[in-house]
């Protein structure tokens, strides 16, 4: 087994967290009747390139199917951060009606839904057919095709280059980064700005995020690694801003190796340093992974068996992927949490993939006021108590396990 960038041997095993089904996969209620399928989730550190990484044991139609349940619009706040994003893009780069804004993985249109109300013509890229409809609903021009160099080359044939490209939360899904980074180097303008939010996998580590590991994420990201993925193919990282979401993010600027317009920000070079420090070029780093989030697991389990011998009832909230890895690496099924609400009408009615737990709308909350509201999408945490604090007059409190146990 070899790194997917840099082609060297994987020896180093950063987390076990066993054989899973795909995180994303909900199930219907005809389809719990069928056999599920499980892959090794199984991740590993490349000690060349320091790129963490999952083995390709799905593809990605396999994954991104036609009715892929993830749409980004569901969540108010990630809407805000992509309306504040946008803003600031358009500031910073002066962009304006003679500009062409593309973002790959453009979802349901949260974003470029506010490109467009800038004035500035935009296309998105977006593989899942559910999702893609929803932003041509918005008026957004949406091509549903998987990004790399061969529609980089394409797009560029038909329409020029591209000022501005987004990829949100794009870049670990995948299987080949190495293709999908140069598609970036074709398609972007000669001075043109390429950004990238990811997970920043020092976040992963010291606050042990190992739920945010699942089938759908090929790569695991830190800005050592990334830096060296983007100059492979002829692009320079020029800037780079910690951002919160899903619980701490890095947003990178890429621009070409030989663009004069974008200057060096001192940033890259603190953060780089920043991580040189925390030891994320040596096994140590990694080595306590694995028992930690044992630890989680244990907590957990001892935690909902309590409960449910006291005779309390546990739901959850959020059907997240992140979710289905912490639920499946723990062996938590229906008999220890009732259900989980979702504001996601993608999701209500069907099942969380491997425990089989029903999902509902938030509304049931209210109908069966559970004693405790297990979080499991914990990077929404203050969103979803903001919403939904009237469980507080039940008694009702709300439970996190990640990064440890707390009932709040």
């Amino acid at each position: 087994m070899n790194c997917r960038h840099c082609q060297a041997p994987l020896d180093r095993v950063l987390i076990d967290l066993g054989h899973q089904p795909a995180s994303n996969a909900y199930l219907t209620p005809e389809r719990l009747e069928t056999t599920e399928v499980y892959a090794p989730l199984k991740t590993y550190v490349c000690e060349a390139c320091w790129l963490v990484q999952l083995p390709s044991f799905h593809r990605s139609d396999e994954l991104f199917t036609p009715d892929y349940a993830y749409f980004s619009s569901v969540s108010s706040g990630w809407v805000d951060h992509a309306r504040r994003y946008v803003a600031a893009m358009v500031n910073r780069f002066g962009l304006t009606a003679e500009d062409w804004v593309v973002e790959i993985a453009s979802n349901d249109g949260y974003l470029l839904q506010f490109v467009q109300q800038a004035g500035i013509r935009c296309t998105g890229i977006e593989p899942t057919a559910s999702t893609a409809a929803a932003s041509r609903a918005l008026g957004i021009e949406t091509l549903e095709r998987f990004f790399g160099v061969e529609l980089a080359r394409e797009l560029v044939a038909e329409r020029g280059h591209a000022s501005l490209t987004a990829a949100n939360n794009v870049l670990a899904h995948v299987p080949d980064i190495n293709d999908f980074v140069e598609g970036f180097a074709v398609l972007l303008a000669p001075d043109g700005v390429s950004t990238f939010e990811f997970p920043h996998l020092v976040n992963l580590i010291d606050q042990c995020q190992f739920d945010t590991i699942y089938h759908e994420h090929y790569s695991y990201l830190s800005l050592t690694a990334v830096q060296r993925i983007f100059a492979a193919k002829g692009l320079r990282v020029f800037d780079v801003e910690q951002v919160p979401t899903h619980g701490g993010s890095l947003r990178i600027f890429v621009c070409h190796d030989g663009s004069a317009r974008h200057v060096q920000q001192p940033a890259v070079a603190n953060l780089l340093a920043s991580e040189a420090a925390a030891g994320i070029t040596g096994w140590d780093y990694y080595a306590t992974l694995a028992n930690r989030a044992l630890k989680v697991k244990l907590d957990l389990v001892e935690f909902l068996v309590a409960q449910k011998k006291a005779g309390k009832v546990v739901a959850a909230y959020g059907a997240a992927a992140k979710g289905n890895t912490l639920l499946n690496y723990a062996g938590v099924h229906a008999d220890l949490v009732d259900f989980v609400c979702d504001a996601a009408p993608s999701k209500q009615g069907q099942f969380l993939p491997g425990s089989h737990i029903p999902i509902l709308p938030p509304a049931a909350l209210y109908e069966r006021k559970p004693d405790l509201v297990l979080i499991l999408p914990w990077n929404l945490r203050d969103e979803i108590t903001r919403q939904h604090g009237g469980i507080a007059e039940w008694g009702g409190r709300f439970v996190v396990a990640i990064p440890n146990l707390q009932v709040l």
